[in-house]
């Protein structure tokens, strides 16, 4: 079995929106309600732990946890300042929860088109390795550029990877790993980095452009272009 920690504390300032990204209404359900399902139904997720801000507990409560039949327990756990500091906190809650030596997958809330394989395929993955996740090939030409906006490089393409979630590791791995990390002060995007900070390896497996995370207004266009071609609930 494994748990599931998913993330859903972020402002969404790049949405434009007054209501925060994972809280729009995509087709009928919240983005975060489209993603937990997912989860939820998963028969190899044992616990959920949503990560909130604080300032939308209330609301989580009555628009997201109240409103559908769970399967299983979906707690709730107050995010913090930054990413990385509602992912421990995550962490925290799962450890009070489940052993040591047990499957975490952190995954961002406004990511609702994960499947039922992908997040199998990152378990069994981290069970063999400790650290799996998920990406997929940089397919476009990849450019360093100043605070201009003047190009000063070209990236190669060979042997790089656009990282997805969920990341799937075992729980005593990537919570001493982030404590390590707070201790030396190091900042991170994504929970992979703060393993791979500390030379611990990290396996990558095929994703899907389909498991897009919404961010943007564009994002979000994409995101009902695609519930419009294919059958969802």
């Amino acid at each position: 079995m494994a748990s599931a920690i998913i993330l859903a504390a972020g402002s969404g300032k790049r949405m434009n929106s007054a209501l925060p990204k994972q809280y729009m209404d995509l087709a009928g359900l919240p983005v975060l309600t489209r993603t937990l399902m997912v989860f939820d139904k998963h028969p190899a997720i044992e616990h959920i732990f949503l990560v909130v801000s604080a300032n939308d507990t209330a609301y989580c409560r009555q628009h997201i946890l109240s409103n559908n039949s769970w399967g299983k327990t979906v707690r709730l756990v107050t995010g913090g300042k930054k990413r990385q500091d509602s992912v421990y906190n995550g962490l925290k809650a799962a450890g009070a929860n489940i052993g040591e030596g047990e499957i975490v997958l952190i995954h961002d809330g406004a990511r609702p088109f994960v499947s039922k394989d992908m997040i199998t395929e990152c378990i069994e993955g981290a069970r063999e390795c400790g650290a799996c996740i998920l990406g997929i090939p940089a397919s476009d030409t990849l450019k360093r550029v100043d605070s201009r906006g003047i190009i000063y490089g070209t990236i190669s393409r060979e042997n790089v990877w656009m990282a997805q979630t969920p990341q799937a590791f075992s729980l005593k791995l990537i919570r001493d790993g982030f404590e390590n990390a707070m201790k030396k002060g190091l900042s991170v995007t994504d929970d992979a980095a703060v393993l791979e900070s500390f030379g611990i390896p990290v396996r990558i497996i095929p994703g899907s452009r389909n498991n897009m995370k919404i961010t943007t207004p564009e994002d979000f266009d994409f995101a009902v272009a695609m519930l419009r071609s294919v059958v969802l609930p």
